[in-house]
This record gives structure tokens, sequence and C-alpha cells, in this order.
């Protein structure tokens, strides 16, 4: 389900100071304000770029040298909205990848927009981004960089950027649909990319590449859940979002299968997935799990972070269990104005790890800020994946749409709580979003806070849906102290 979008009739009545003669204009209400202040606690904004007001989902930071660099995916554009004109060109370019400067986190600089593929949503754009160097990379350049995108929903591609501001394509893995969320192994090359193989039962699932060396990209497998395979019958289970891998050391990936509704958490044995046979039998894609955990049918499994031997301190005095496995789990709210179950994050204890279990969950508090009536959706989206030192098993960063992001305590994730948040004003480009009601449509303009990123320095990126940039963070007061403070 995507987003109504309001027409461009509305956006212009938005800016009118004259509102109150749009009569014939779909009924409009709208809880924040243009210029009023951002709502926070414990975290505050450093720096913003306005991303050439265009639609984002995925953030990428960098350490480049001597720079960081953040790269940073669009949804496709509305058919409400017009194609963006990039300044840089002075032509209008369909949503794709931002290439931003971060060095100097208080002034961003944009450097280059890659455009997308042409279409709207996810149809469109390159929503996903991964960053390798590649003299990490296996068989890479060791003077490149690379960029692993995805293009629109028919293709992921791989860009080097060793010079951000005039990224070179060399690879193109096309023919596919609905490729979405990747993960890309920086130390192997291997790459679990998600998308539509159009010989499958389902919508997405993952094709595992070997992509040690970017330019002789070499297909290792497909997989998915037994049934989405070609040629088997019966129910289809519940489609891919997004894998996290722990590599070769931890010789595990976890699958996180729907967004808002029949999730599955699915813990697999790596070196049993990349060896084992290649054919997609529902016996060979049975062999390389070691368990699954079904969610409810309110809710799915946007994000599936792992968090491994975790030290609890309630259980420092125990003579097992000191240290626990924990896998944290997002959904995505998908339908505004909270016309569907609440979307959370959960915690999943896996340390018997054929046998996981819920332990907790977080959601951010309805009532703190009335988000129900805010307009766009509520609800938690994803967080952030940066397992750096600074905030990895301390504090997670959770996207969380018209309630911005919000920061939470997860050293003792039987008891997460949250400790900062920050939610963004809305500007003149925010997008209005919108509801039937009798069959007419209510719009409001309310932040859309997409997706969350951090840096090995602290900073926090947040990245808005509905046209409204990018806002680097930085905690403060006593979230700040969890962390240790950049």
């Amino acid at each position: 389900m995507q987003d109504h979008i309001a027409s461009p009739w509305l956006r212009e009545c938005l800016l009118s100071a004259a509102l109150a003669v749009c009569v014939s204009a779909p009924a409009f209400a709208q809880s924040q304000k243009i210029g009023a202040a951002p709502e926070a606690s414990n975290m505050k904004l450093v720096g913003y770029s306005d991303l050439q007001h265009r639609s984002a989902y995925q953030p990428t930071i960098h350490h480049q040298g001597d720079r960081w660099i953040a790269y940073i995916g669009h949804h496709g554009g509305t058919d409400a909205v017009p194609v963006p004109v990039n300044p840089a060109t002075g032509k209008p370019e369909f949503n794709g990848t931002s290439i931003i400067d971060v060095t100097n986190p208080t002034k961003p600089v944009y450097l280059k927009h890659l455009p997308g593929q042409e279409g709207t949503y996810e149809g469109g754009g390159g929503q996903m981004t991964r960053v390798c160097d590649g003299k990490q990379l296996p068989k890479g350049d060791p003077k490149a960089v690379y960029l692993l995108r995805t293009f629109g929903g028919a293709a992921h591609e791989i860009w080097n950027v060793a010079d951000p501001a005039n990224p070179v394509m060399l690879t193109r893995i096309e023919g596919l649909k609905d490729t979405h969320k990747n993960w890309w192994e920086c130390d192997t090359g291997i790459a679990y990319l998600v998308s539509g193989e159009p010989s499958w039962r389902t919508r997405r699932m993952t094709q595992i590449y070997d992509l040690s060396d970017p330019r002789k990209p070499l297909k290792i497998r497909d997989f998915g859940l037994p049934g989405q395979e070609p040629g088997s019958t019966g129910a289809v289970p519940t489609e891919l979002h997004g894998p996290i891998s722990t590599g070769p050391q931890g010789n595990r990936v976890f699958f996180g299968y729907g967004t808002n509704k029949g999730g599955v958490l699915q813990i697999v044995d790596r070196k049993k997935l990349l060896e084992g046979p290649a054919e997609p039998t529902a016996a060979n894609l049975k062999a390389p799990e070691i368990a699954q955990l079904p969610m409810s049918s309110l809710n799915g499994a946007h994000t599936t972070f792992p968090m491994l031997q975790m030290p609890i301190a309630e259980f420092e005095k125990d003579k097992d269990g000191k240290k626990r496995d924990v896998v944290m789990i997002v959904d995505e709210a998908l339908v505004n104005e909270c016309a569907e179950a609440r979307q959370m994050v959960w915690f999943a204890d896996i340390t018997v790890e054929n046998r996981p279990m819920m332990i907790s969950s977080y959601t951010p508090s309805e009532a703190s800020g009335k988000f129900c009536d805010r307009g766009g959706r509520f609800g938690t989206h994803s967080s952030n994946e940066s397992m750096a030192p600074i905030y990895y098993k301390k504090l997670a960063f959770i996207a969380s749409f018209n309630a911005g992001v919000r920061a939470i305590d997860i050293r003792d994730p039987y008891h997460p709580r949250e400790v900062a948040h920050f939610v963004p004003a809305i500007t003149k480009d925010t997008d209005p979003r919108c509801v039937k009601i009798d069959g007419k449509d209510r719009c409001k303009v309310a932040i859309q806070t997409n997706n969350v990123e951090t840096d090995d320095r602290g900073y926090i990126y947040i990245v808005d849906r509905a046209n409204t940039g990018l806002h680097i963070l930085k905690l403060t007061g006593s979230a700040k102290k969890i962390a240790g403070g950049p």
C-alpha cells in the first residue's frame, strides 16, 4: 500500500496565505506548522540538507579517506509532484541517489544526484544504498569505492564512487522486479540482493551473489521460503523484506519477511546457505534454516537486527545466561492515520537458536504527541543498522514516521525504554498525506521520518518520506551519557 498524495492544486493552496479561500479542495487539517520549532528531548539538530525535495529511503554513511560521505537512496516520485529539478544541471531528474559530503555535519555539501528509474513510489527511484571500499573487497580495485544501489525495481547497479562527485557506472544486474533492501559483506563480497525473480511465486526473494570483484558478479543461488520457489503449489509464504548477515565469523543470516502483517524471523546457517545445493527445491531451501519465529498476523518483520552476546546486568550473578543473543525486529507502518494495527519494535531472545522467543516490545507513545491525529503514518519503520561500538548494544534509533526518530536504551532488551527523540519541523515542501472520509480526501501535512543511520562519530542521520530532507542530529543530556558521547 502506498501513501495517497494530494493534488498539485493542494500543494499550491498550502503555500497560499489565504488558505481559507481554498474551499473546493479536499478537507484539510494541519497538525504541524511551517516555521514551528522541532520537538526534541535529549537530541538536537546539527545540520540539514533539503535533498532537492526528494522522498528519501536508505542513508548509508561512509568514512571515505579523510571525508564522510552520505549516500541516500530515494523512492520514486508521485503523480502529484513534478519531477524535481537538480540545481547542478538545471534539468528535471527522476529520483535516484543523493551523494552528500557530511565531513562537517553542520554544513552538508550536496555533491551529486544520480537519477534513478522513471516511476512512482517503489516502482521508480533508487531506494537502497550500500557502500564497500575496494581495498576491503577480496578482488576489488584498492583505489575504488563501490556503491551498490537499486535502480527502481528493475535492477541492481554498482558504481565506482571513489570521486563521489563524479561516479562511474560499472555493473548492472537486471531483468528483475521489485528490488529492495540489500545487505553486502564488504570483507567477503557476498551480497544478499532482495529481488523479484520473474519465475518465482513471490514479489520479493533473495538472490545471493559474490561481488568480491564488482566488475564480475557471480551468482551463487536464489533463496526464499519453501512454497515461494518456481513450480511449487499451495499458499505462498509472505514475501521477503530484507536480510542482515553476521558474516563468516558469526555464520548467521537473519531474514525478515513481511512488513506490517504475517511476519517471520528466519535464522539461517550462512555456510550451509552459501555452500548448499543451489537448485531451488523445497528441501534445498529448508536445509540451511536453523529456526523460524512466526509473528502475529497483525505485525511484520521489516528489519531484523542481530545483537549477539549481549551482557545483561540483571543476570550478572546467574550461573547461566549472563549473556544473551537478541534480535531486534522492527515492523513497518503502512497506512495513514492509524488505520491498521500498531507497528512496533519487538525483541526476540535467540540464545537457544532453535527455540526463539519474544521477550519485550517498544512503541512510541501515541498520547505523547496525538500522533494518530497528525496525519500520515504513525508507527515504526526501520532502525539504524550500523554496528559501530559507539551505539551497538547500547542504543537503537527507530524511524517512526510522524513521531520522528526515537532513541531507545537497549542495554536491558527485556525492558527497553525511550531516552530521546527528535521530530523535525515541516517545510513548505513537505508533502501532504490523505485519507478518504465519506468518499472525499482529508489531507494533513506531517513529518514522515522513514529511515535512520548513524556513523562512527555518533551523528544520527534521518531522512523523510514526504520530501522534507535530511536532518543530522546528535545526542545530549542523559542519552549522550549512555553512549559515552561523540
